[in-house]
């Protein structure tokens, strides 16, 4: 059992490949936030990266990632985030996104706008696509992060430089408060973008997948107009929703 020695952070099992952990505090943070939500709220739905999805009737559903850059909190790195959002109705309205190791605190309210450490928040605007920061991520199965890499050749000539955190939550406030221009990602899920997604989106940018679809695992695109549609084109052409 590794155990990381600054954080103390012992790899309790696997997922989808030998790379992809969880901890023992991916488990204990998603039990302590699922407890203190139905506490409060006992009718709503929960859906937690590390617990699944439980039913609720009042229409709300809170969705949380509570360890979002698992690999980072297990190496002492900075980028790792604690995620939640409430969903009402299917619609994200209101997320918050905690980065601890950098002392920030994200949140968003739809139709309010973004904050970081409760001052407002806004994406870069004006900046082409040859002269983007872009935030990207890679998936855990070998035969993706092929394709992904592929992808990422295509993307690299046309782009200012490429960023590679590894948390999607804490790139998209990156997005947000802007220290990168754009952000893209295949194999994204639910509790990964769903607080950080609309921090985004209330920080000016637009939030979406391919050919108009919603975020989903399949493509995460996130920029503002128009440098969104320069990526996405880009994007499109170099087939990034499949795997190799």
């Amino acid at each position: 059992m590794l155990v990381d020695g600054e954080a103390g952070a012992a790899v309790v099992r696997t997922k989808s490949s030998p790379t992809d952990i969880v901890t023992e505090m991916d488990n204990a943070a998603d039990a302590l936030i699922s407890r203190r939500l139905l506490e409060a709220r006992p009718g709503d739905a929960l859906l937690t990266e590390e617990s699944g999805e439980s039913a609720g009737e009042s229409g709300v559903r809170w969705v949380v990632d509570p360890v979002d850059g698992t690999v980072n909190y297990l190496y002492g790195l900075p980028d790792w985030a604690v995620s939640i959002a409430a969903e009402v109705d299917g619609v994200t309205v209101a997320g918050v996104v905690e980065v601890p190791r950098r002392g920030e605190t994200f949140t968003a309210v739809r139709g309010r706008g973004a904050w970081r450490n409760g001052v407002g928040i806004a994406c870069n605007r004006g900046v082409v696509l040859s002269q983007a920061l872009v935030a990207t991520g890679f998936g855990y199965a070998a035969g993706r992060r092929v394709h992904q890499a592929e992808v990422l050749l295509g993307v690299l000539p046309n782009v200012r430089d490429i960023r590679r955190g590894g948390s999607a939550a804490v790139d998209l406030c990156g997005l947000a408060c802007g220290r990168v221009d754009a952000y893209y990602e295949r194999g994204v899920n639910a509790w990964d973008i769903g607080a950080a997604g609309l921090v985004a989106e209330e920080a000016g940018a637009r939030l979406g997948g391919l050919d108009g679809k919603a975020a989903s695992p399949e493509m995460t695109i996130a920029a503002p107009e128009p440098l969104f549609t320069q990526l996405h084109g880009l994007l499109a052409g170099l087939d990034p929703a499949r795997d190799a």
